[in-house]
């Protein structure tokens, strides 16, 4: 189990709005995170309930050695602390595992050895594997055996989603490497942590509907979604550390934080700026709401001086 005071806090019996910014620590945060943390940290205060933080640091070649402590800076000046303790999901394998065994126990897995040459051109795997691997002696991942279901459920920025799993195809969730996937290890934690509502980019979208199908599987919660409209530069790219992002400033928090405010749909006035963080975060509290950001896909980076 967690050891953070707030998932505890769920545990015992507390009916509170459980919410959480997860990073990958692939580098500091920059303009198109920072408005996803504020998002998700407004929106739990809002509701006067918890934010927690994780670390979605299991792809280890991935993680860049410092970044962790980067990001936790970046938020803490930024004025957006949390509750309870860090969790890094690189001390959880264990839980993933345990978690994996009883998945393929209950006949919801299969090895896979297709790479990803063979899948070039594939949008839904094709289910080559499904009564065993193509190729036995080869490196294999673990597939998730999608069902024949339908998820449907109200984003509450994208509105209705209604998406067939079959549409989906059969997922990973272990890497041929031997690494567990973010499907599953997002899954697991989001249940452990007691979360009870998921503010993310919509470059995750996609992803809910598999998350759904392990959260039915294993008999988890489903929370509820909200999906952030990207942020996309001049090219129309996300804005993301592989493209290069301007990492936010440790020292002069205050133009990002406005600028992110206003793109959600908080312009602030020159009276409140010239207020303090912790009193500019306290109006946006105030004055948040979800409904300046439906059905809205995009941000561009400009606005945000990124």
């Amino acid at each position: 189990p967690l050891t953070s005071p707030a998932a505890h806090s769920l545990e015992m019996g507390a009916d509170r709005y459980m919410g959480r910014f997860a990073p990958s620590p692939t580098g500091p945060l920059h303009a198109g995170s920072l408005l996803t943390a504020v998002a998700s940290w407004l929106d739990a205060r809002a509701a006067s309930g918890h934010w927690l933080v994780r670390m979605e640091d299991i792809d280890g070649p991935r993680a860049v050695p410092g970044a962790a402590d980067l990001i936790l800076q970046a938020l803490e000046c930024h004025g957006l602390h949390w509750d309870g303790e860090v969790v890094y999901q690189g001390d959880r394998l264990a839980v993933y595992g345990e978690v994996l065994a009883e998945l393929d126990r209950a006949g919801w897995l299969y090895a896979c050895s297709c790479s990803r040459r063979q899948l070039r051109g594939h949008r839904v795997y094709p289910g080559w594997c499904r009564n065993g691997p193509c190729l036995p002696d080869a490196p294999h991942a673990l597939r998730f055996r999608v069902q024949d279901a339908c998820f449907s459920r109200n984003d509450a920025i994208q509105g209705h989603q209604h998406i067939h799993l079959s549409d989906c195809g059969d997922f990973v969730v272990m890497r041929r490497d031997g690494v567990f996937a973010y499907q599953l290890a997002v899954v697991v934690d989001d249940q452990a942590q007691g979360i009870t509502h998921v503010v993310r980019g919509l470059d995750l979208l996609d992803s809910t509907p598999r998350q759904w199908a392990l959260q039915q599987a294993l008999g988890y919660r489903t929370p509820s979604y909200a999906h952030l409209p990207l942020v996309i530069n001049r090219h129309g790219d996300k804005l993301s550390k592989q493209n290069r992002a301007a990492p936010l400033s440790l020292t002069e928090p205050r133009p990002a934080m406005l600028a992110v405010l206003a793109a959600l749909g908080l312009p602030v006035d020159a009276h409140i700026a010239a207020c303090s963080l912790s009193d500019i975060l306290d109006w946006a509290r105030q004055h948040w709401s979800l409904c300046p950001l439906q059905g809205k896909t995009c941000i561009a980076a400009a606005t945000l001086g990124a």
